[in-house]
């Protein structure tokens, strides 16, 4: 298992709570468009698609709801939610925040810059494999654990906190954003070869200037991508 990759179904192992299997691989199916926005999901049926019981299949909901992946309805199940422009916008513009914030603590540690830029060099290797293999959830997996590595090089754990609660919400929008500009998503890794260049030299000011250009570029025409 990749350490820097840290979305919920990756992170999975043998002792890993039923409850917690199930909210992952369901928050998975969910990004790759498996349940469309709109779809009720139901206790019964999470529960026998894992082969559960129900209790654990009501906690994975709860936990889909805590990830905004789906709306609970008082008794008839999940829905699963659509993303609009203003959440797309919204969501994206706070993880930039914290990337910005994030580097500019480096400021002055060259052990901890010289680190962020080998693990983003390999992160970036994980998404030119995925593009080359077309598997959009890989490349949308590895997007989400490069800008997580920036932000958690910030060393803020309250920030840490909120990272890991937006994680698959920010998967599924780079998600639906690969899969609505399929022939844009190499200069998307080409901007995080720039981005990740500027991190490994510490320059913070013209990394936040592409921060804010990148977005506007891969996400600033996104929303109700589904």
């Amino acid at each position: 298992m990749n350490p820097l990759l840290t979305l919920p179904w990756e992170t999975l192992t043998d002792r890993s709570v039923v409850a917690a299997r199930m909210a992952a691989l369901a928050a998975r199916e969910i990004i790759e468009g498996r349940y469309a926005p709109g779809a009720l999901l139901t206790e019964v049926g999470v529960a026998e698609s894992f082969g559960a019981s129900r209790t654990p299949a009501r906690e994975a909901m709860l936990q889909l709801e805590r990830w905004h992946l789906v709306r609970i309805a008082p008794k008839k199940g999940a829905i699963v939610t659509a993303v609009d422009r203003s959440e797309h916008r919204d969501t994206i513009g706070v993880r930039a925040m914290f990337e910005i914030d994030a580097l500019r603590t480096l400021q002055g540690d060259p052990a901890a810059v010289a680190s962020l830029g080998a693990d983003l060099r390999e992160l970036l290797d994980l998404q030119t494999r995925a593009l080359d293999a077309g598997d959009v959830l890989a490349f949308a997996s590895a997007d989400y654990a490069f800008h997580a590595r920036i932000i958690r090089a910030g060393g803020n754990t309250v920030v840490m906190e909120l990272l890991d609660a937006l994680g698959p919400r920010l998967a599924r929008l780079t998600f639906d954003v690969v899969i609505g500009h399929p022939d844009a998503v190499r200069a998307y890794r080409d901007e995080h070869a720039r981005l990740a260049e500027l991190a490994a030299d510490g320059r913070a000011a013209e990394f936040a200037a592409l921060v804010r250009s990148h977005i506007d570029q891969a996400h600033g025409g996104a929303g109700s991508a589904r």
